[in-house]
């Protein structure tokens, strides 16, 4: 009997697999490494240092929570080092496909010999509805499960070169390997395209995202934040957010504001909406970083889908 270990995207569905009862350990990758900044060595002391420091900066997260929940869990993981083979359970968005990246990069150092297999949730039916993992029934879960892709040593060597490149000081060289098929990864290319449109664009220097906050107070008129970010979580494509990265981006936003009960913007508000006035120099924050880049370094050209480094 071959030994089997699960590395699953999240708490809730931690519970929900081993609900399942399918063979094997289950270790949940607790890390959002979509946002902030991030090194090459996943795993070093500086990677975990780096991490802390964003998470607590910007998500108040104390020592002591991160230690029982992230490091714990990730010790957890290495002292798993009999187990030949490994599956791993994300989905299709931006927030999982990152992280995914991470693990196999970790995977591809540590864990040289495992028959590494993949499992990814996104476009069950056909339609154009994509599914996260909790989404879907028992059945479909265990289908998948049957059906998982076993990853060929390119495949982990490309996940690898991808992670390498997120986490350099230039997103350029990722609108290259964009379009490159050759790979296990169905869901990749399209979050490698939603992370680039989180670079300010050249028409009013807000991303992608702040500027959906802006449109959405326009045309939902939202009588509560609660409201607001009810809608931007539900209507969000690619990203796979929650309420919390909301919250931080309306924060940012917040001299765009009139009120938050009802939500209404300014005049300069609407007028950055309309691309009349840039917001570029006000929202600008040289300690931010998208993976291992700057996030003010770079502009977004909408138009073309290119970005340029300033």
């Amino acid at each position: 009997m071959k030994s089997l270990l699960h590395i699953t995207n999240g708490d809730a569905f931690t519970s929900r697999l081993q609900s399942l009862k399918i063979k094997g350990d289950i270790i949940t990758w607790r890390e959002m490494l979509c946002e902030g900044k991030t090194l090459c060595a996943v795993g070093s002391e500086s990677f975990w240092k780096t991490r802390f420091e964003f998470l607590n900066k910007n998500y108040k997260i104390s020592k002591s929570w991160f230690v029982e929940k992230t490091l714990k869990e990730y010790r957890s993981l290495c002292n798993h080092k009999q187990q030949d083979q490994i599956v791993l359970w994300f989905e299709y968005d931006l927030f999982c496909q990152i992280n995914m990246l991470a693990v196999l990069s970790w995977l591809k150092t540590h864990r040289r010999h495992a028959e590494i297999s993949l499992i990814c949730s996104g476009n069950e039916e056909g339609g154009d509805t994509l599914y996260g993992l909790n989404e879907l029934s028992d059945e479909k879960l265990l289908k998948l499960y049957e059906k998982r892709t076993l990853l060929s040593q390119d495949d982990i060597e490309f996940a690898d070169y991808v992670w390498q490149l997120y986490c350099s000081d230039n997103p350029i060289r990722l609108e290259n390997i964009i379009s490159n098929t050759d790979f296990s990864f169905e869901y990749l290319s399209d979050a490698l395209k939603t992370h680039l449109r989180r670079f300010p664009t050249i028409k009013n220097g807000l991303n992608e995202l702040e500027n959906r906050v802006l449109e959405t107070v326009e045309l939902q008129k939202p009588s509560s934040k609660k409201e607001l970010l009810g809608q931007l979580v539900g209507n969000q494509g690619y990203y796979g957010f929650g309420d919390t990265q909301y919250e931080r981006i309306i924060t940012s936003l917040k001299p765009l504001f009139n009120s938050f009960n009802p939500v209404k913007l300014t005049k300069k508000g609407r007028e950055v909406l309309k691309n009349q006035t840039n917001y570029y120099s006000q929202i600008r924050d040289n300690q931010l970083y998208l993976g291992g880049s700057l996030k003010y370094n770079f502009l977004y050209n909408s138009d073309t889908g290119r970005i340029l480094k300033l």
